[in-house]
């Protein structure tokens, strides 16, 4: 490869790691002698698809100029750091090269913001071109869009990739304009609305004619920075209930604020990422999308913001006992779902199995259902009455809480690890 255009890829593919639109590799270890391999925490990521595969994709910006100088980003234009912009031709190679030598499975492209915001979409959209149509390549694309670019740029491109994103960064139009004032959500929520159109298009098109050329298949994503501006947890998750039901989202990532530029007075002093709030929101989205809760169930003006010593599912529960306990043996699939410890799938499979006959406590277990929460919300035919209603919900909490009770929660800064739909 030549050396030129590997500094380049360096230079880019570190630019690129802030963006948390798919899953980052996140740890660096070297090679050593008689080991096996090595990773890197930049330059791949991975995906997941519908089916559980996982996908590595090569992470990289076509360019870290930008003509923008957002207080939150480490590309803005007055940062003194290493600049570099590959040309169409260089992308295209190095992703086919990559791609020839099983290094990857696609590609996610982003970029700074060069001239102006058609010049750079234009030249993004010419490397997913080139590769579709010069090389015949079939791999996953994924295209972030440059706010503010023309909708026929935009539609061209929807043609190429399999997924695009507009990152809406910052939650409200106020603080989003007090720290990146050339920016506006007008400039977001256009191109944001106009590939959602097409996407709705493609799909009754799709039922309608034989052939209907792809319209970004996959859907759109975006992104919204978590911590850089006072916004409650309500106002975060009202906006991603909005765009899962208007703009044909597929999925909202959060991103903790990461203080890249500490020198800006505009910026909160943080030491660390806010993580544990990042990941209550990723656990309140996921109970919007496959849990049918409605976001002002999960916060509402009395509740504006998610509790971080325990998920939202259980934090509901405890504040609504009457709803408890749940019979698991005739409860309807929607109450099962809200039940904390059981998840989508074993709510799925308590419906099936007690077709069958009456489940008990050993075989809703064997089922999935993660006794150690469900056991105060629900009864079955051999469970003990030892509910919600013959303990209080704050003997419920202390027993669950996720940290120790002599341990104090360091203003949400603490890693936890993502729980997954069968905890909730």
């Amino acid at each position: 490869m030549n050396e030129k255009v590997l500094e380049k890829l360096k230079i880019l593919a570190e630019s690129a790691k802030y963006d948390v639109s798919c899953a980052s590799s996140g740890t660096t270890r070297k090679g050593k002698d008689g080991a096996l391999g090595s990773t890197s925490g930049w330059g791949i990521c991975h995906s997941f698809t519908e089916d559980g595969r996982c996908v590595s994709l090569l992470k990289i910006m076509l360019s870290n100029y930008c003509i923008y100088d957002c207080a939150y980003c480490v590309n803005r234009r007055s940062n003194d750091i290493r600049r570099a912009t590959l040309s169409v031709a260089e992308l295209v190679n190095l992703t086919i090269e990559f791609y020839r030598r099983n290094y990857i499975e696609g590609l996610f492209l982003s970029s700074g913001v060069l001239n102006n915001p058609d010049y750079t979409m234009e030249r993004m959209m010419q490397v997913v071109k080139d590769l579709r149509e010069v090389h015949r390549y079939n791999g996953y694309i994924h295209l972030k869009v440059i706010p503010g670019a023309s909708q026929h740029l935009i539609d061209e491109a929807g043609l190429y990739a399999d997924r695009m994103s507009v990152n809406i960064e910052i939650p409200t139009e106020t603080n989003l304009k007090f720290l990146a004032p050339e920016k506006d959500h007008t400039s977001i929520f256009n191109p944001m609305k106009a590939i959602g159109q097409g996407i709705v298009r493609y799909r009754e098109e799709k039922h309608k004619y034989r052939y209907v050329p792809r319209f970004v298949p996959a859907g759109q994503s975006t992104q919204m920075i978590v911590g850089a501006t006072p916004e409650s947890d309500r106002q975060i998750l009202n906006l991603s209930s909005d765009l899962y039901n208007k703009s044909a989202m597929r999925r909202v990532y959060y991103s903790g604020y990461i203080p890249v530029n500490e020198y800006d007075k505009r910026l909160p002093a943080l030491k660390q990422a806010p993580l544990v709030r990042e990941n209550r929101l990723y656990q309140a989205d996921w109970l919007m999308r496959f849990y049918q809760f409605n976001v002002n169930e999960i916060v509402d003006e009395k509740y504006p913001d998610l509790d971080l010593t325990i998920d939202p599912k259980l934090s509901w529960a405890l504040r609504h006992p009457e709803c408890f306990p749940v019979d698991i043996n005739t409860a309807d699939y929607a109450m099962l779902l809200r039940v904390p410890g059981i998840g989508v799938r074993s709510a799925k499979l308590i419906v099936m199995a007690r077709r069958h006959g009456s489940l008990t406590a050993a075989a809703i277990k064997k089922i999935g259902v993660v006794m150690k929460k469900a056991q105060y919300f629900i009864t079955c035919r051999e469970l003990p009455v030892f509910t919600v209603h013959e303990v209080s919900p704050d003997y419920i909490r202390t027993v669950l809480t996720v940290y120790p009770v002599k341990q104090k929660v360091p203003d949400g800064q603490l890693s936890l690890p993502f729980v997954d739909d069968s905890v909730l």
